[in-house]
């Protein structure tokens, strides 16, 4: 067989090759294979998106010149033989095209053969994964914790209401029916707070098509009726976002919860007719939302320009009865929380004095 020959069966061996790590488009951390000499053969779409270059271009080149510190990836490639399991992790920066350097973390290992893997998790991901995690953590403790607190409530409210009702009938004075008007007051009062805490797991999730412009619109009447002076609505909409498969009056009930909370917020701001509530949506694309990666989401933002979120309840706001008004109730969030979860979501907030934004990603396909 002639030198040419050779060569060609040798490019399509590695070309057939390359197929088997095609399987690594799919994964939501950034991967590359090497050769041992530290060339790159193969990356994939999702390292490609962050590069800013295809894996064509970028074959062949020396992936450690990619890396702010590649010392480690270097003493791994030139001390192991082909085959042997050695490995590192580390914390560095990857380089981009026309984009600032990408803080990763690094795992360099070898697959079979001559080849080397290297695995890239963005650190702002994996922050965003790890603070996901505790979030969804701390929902389900909170749902235990209310659920088994209301029902702990709920049994002696009967009592104590029954029993103000039986006093009632025996007193003939005005002012002692009145001290039972006011036990029973506020054993109604009470109960119906159980029940809101009950709420989210006692009614069915009803599913349906949602147009999420329309939800945006039915919490912007809303809001405008409760408060029709001083308060500037705003819309910003992406009118390409597609339909998507939800519980439309559980995500009303999230929204508006929400903007009520920024209204309320914003009262001092609505009294000297400057508040401003925004509603902004946009598409997202290769998001990670409970570890499971989804090509498109949507993405809302309720934006106020109120005070912000109070310093010392910031890391607590979605924590049932926790409120940062006198007088709130502290479900609001909590119950906004727990229908966005219930759709596969997270809901997250920005705050600074005069901004913040609550924004709700929902997965799309």
């Amino acid at each position: 067989m002639t030198p040419s020959g050779l060569a060609h069966d040798a490019l399509s061996a590695e070309r057939r090759g390359l197929d088997r790590f095609k399987v690594f488009d799919a994964l939501v951390t950034l991967v590359a294979v090497l050769r041992m000499a530290g060339t790159l053969l193969f990356v994939n779409a999702v390292l490609e998106d962050a590069l800013g270059m295809s894996r064509k271009v970028l074959s062949g080149r020396y992936f450690p010149d990619m890396l702010t510190h590649a010392e480690p990836m270097v003493e791994v490639l030139e001390r192991a033989d082909p085959g042997e399991a050695r490995g590192v992790r580390y914390d560095t920066s990857l380089l981009r095209f026309a984009r600032d350097p990408l803080p990763v973390h690094v795992s360099v290992s070898h697959s079979a053969g001559d080849r080397v893997l290297v695995e890239l998790l963005p650190l702002e991901l994996q922050n965003r994964q790890d603070r996901e995690e505790r979030l969804n953590e701390q929902a389900q403790s909170n749902k235990e914790l209310v659920r088994n607190l209301a029902h702990e409530i709920k049994n002696p409210l009967g009592g104590i209401r029954g029993a103000a009702q039986l006093l009632q009938l025996e007193f003939e004075s005005p002012a002692m029916r009145e001290y039972t008007q006011v036990i029973i007051h506020e054993a109604d009062r009470l109960q119906a707070l159980v029940d809101r805490l009950l709420a989210p797991h006692r009614r069915p999730h009803v599913v349906g098509d949602v147009n999420i412009h329309e939800i945006c619109e039915r919490v912007r009447a809303l809001v405008a009726a409760q408060f029709p002076l001083g308060l500037q609505i705003i819309q910003d909409y992406d009118a390409s976002l597609p339909e998507f498969r939800g519980d439309r009056e559980q995500l009303i009930q999230a929204v508006l919860n929400i903007a009520q909370n920024a209204c309320q917020a914003m009262q001092q701001n609505i009294e000297r007719g400057t508040a401003m509530l925004t509603f902004r949506t946009r598409i997202a694309r290769q998001v990670t939302l409970g570890k499971q990666r989804y090509r498109l989401a949507l993405e809302l933002h309720v934006i106020d320009n109120g005070p912000g979120v109070p310093q010392d309840i910031r890391d607590r706001i979605f924590y049932p009865l926790v409120s940062g008004r006198e007088g709130g109730s502290g479900l609001g969030l909590t119950l906004a929380q727990t229908f966005v979860q219930q759709h596969l979501g997270t809901i997250d907030c920005d705050s600074v004095p005069g901004r913040t934004s609550f924004k709700i990603l929902l997965p799309l396909t």
